[in-house]
């Protein structure tokens, strides 16, 4: 019987199994013993394949009260001066509590259970997923994360509801860069004609000009420096102004902590598994969030795009127009006109009455020839 401790695990068991693993199918045991230590890793991955009886491991979880000399109290005491990492680790036996990972546990767990099937799956591999058709008289808007389509990553495709950021639809797929710009168009038509943000990198700016080859009427444009989002009709003429999202080192901390705010005060719905799988997996490593070794991020950074857009570009654009109607309709006049002549007499006076927002009475004379 082999038998493994946390200590090896935390060496990794990865490299420890593929060794192991040839020999234990000859005939023989195997016990894993660990606390957990967030998701993602080789503990994680067999623990959980057993849970769904997919190995041939049995899963047994001992949390803090299973001992029968421990109660609510003793529980108090030892967590008083713990982490709540720490607790979910120790005590709890819980993987999503107990990793660095970019959304706190807890709004974690709370994602998962938003979570709901696709009302429908379509598209050229029926990785289009539906959740919210489009409303007539509804406000949405895309964003897109291109990606080769014969490496390890994905391409990845948001429709979130602008008002509201509950997720409409998703896509996650590998195609060619051609194919998924007439993905992006024909999803976009479906939804109105919205606005679509594509992330202009090198692979990106491809898709970009495909759509714009195609005439696509409504694609983000904004300024190299602030970020600031530019009317289409106007962004040509400027200097400086880009078509679509880039994301540098200097965007990229900012659009995942818009992530993480949106979460946190449920101010986003997510309703895709896939996007759940991947932000469980999405951790702090070296003061950077990134995807875990082996695991995909493009749908969580096409999500946070999507946030730091409707935070940003969307809203104060609506704020700005707000502004602008206000403004507009403190100047507003009502005219009247009181005729004080006597039938056949010309050049007889009459006087405009012009009222503002605060009933204070002008009057204007005038003289009709």
């Amino acid at each position: 019987m082999l038998v493994i401790d946390e200590a090896a695990i935390i060496e990794g068991l990865d490299h420890l199994w593929a060794g192991l693993y040839p020999t234990l199918s000859t005939g023989g045991d195997c016990i894993i013993l660990s606390t957990p230590k967030g998701v993602g890793n080789m503990f994680h991955k067999l623990y959980t394949e057993a849970e769904q009886e997919l190995n041939d491991f049995n899963p047994i979880k001992l949390p803090w009260d299973v001992h029968p000399e421990r109660d609510q109290a003793w529980f108090e005491k030892e967590t008083r001066n713990m982490k709540k990492t720490e607790i979910a680790q120790e005590l709890l036996c819980n993987f999503n509590m107990s990793g660095a990972t970019l959304v706190d546990g807890e709004d974690l767990e709370k994602i998962f259970k938003m979570c709901s099937k696709p009302r429908y799956k379509t598209g050229y591999d029926r990785n289009f997923w539906i959740w919210e058709q489009y409303q007539a008289g509804g406000s949405y808007f895309l964003v897109a994360d291109p990606a080769r389509g014969d490496g390890a990553d994905y391409s990845a495709i948001h429709i979130f509801d602008s008002k509201t950021m509950n997720q409409a639809a998703e896509y996650q797929g590998k195609l060619p860069l051609d194919m998924f710009a007439s993905l992006i168009m024909d999803i976009s038509k479906e939804y109105g004609n919205c606005l679509t943000i594509v992330e202009n990198n090198s692979i990106g700016l491809s898709v970009i000009t495909k759509l714009q080859e195609m005439g696509h009427p409504n694609l983000y444009w904004s300024k190299k420096s602030t970020h600031e989002q530019v009317d289409r009709l106007l962004a040509e003429e400027q200097v400086g102004v880009v078509c679509g999202f880039t994301n540098t080192v200097k965007t990229r901390p900012l659009i995942i902590a818009k992530l993480e705010e949106f979460i946190r005060n449920d101010v986003i719905k997510i309703n895709s598994l896939r996007l759940a799988n991947e932000l469980k997996t999405f951790i702090w490593k070296d003061g950077k969030a990134q995807a875990m070794r082996t695991y995909n991020d493009d749908l969580v950074m096409a999500c946070a795009i999507g946030c730091w857009i409707r935070d940003t570009a969307l809203v104060a654009n609506t704020r700005e127009a707000q502004y602008s109607q206000a403004m507009l309709a403190a100047f507003s006049t009502k005219r009247s006109t009181l005729n004080t002549s006597i039938t056949g007499m010309k050049n007889a006076e009459q006087k405009v009455i012009i009222k503002n927002k605060n009933e204070k009475v002008i009057n204007l004379p005038f003289f009709i020839g």
